[in-house]
């Protein structure tokens, strides 16, 4: 099921208009968002867990949700 603004603002709070549209274009989940999240967040500790780099509609996230935090950082 696609997601709406309400279900991207859950999982990010709040963000830009422009990102959260470009979330729900990529047609991923809650969780795949959610998972996104926790790797742009801290990849370092998901590696230490054993976990395989993001893939798919996931690495995606990862990269809208990286660029923004370096927009954000600037």
């Amino acid at each position: 099921m696609t997601m709406t603004s309400d279900d991207v603002i859950a999982v990010l709070g709040p963000v830009d208009e422009t990102l959260v549209a470009e979330i729900i274009a990529t047609g991923a989940t809650q969780a795949e968002l959610a998972e996104a999240f926790a790797w742009a967040s801290n990849d370092e500790a998901l590696l230490g867990e054993g976990r395989r780099l993001a893939t798919g509609r996931v690495a995606v996230l990862v990269d809208l949700l990286s660029a923004d935090e370096e927009e954000q950082d600037e």
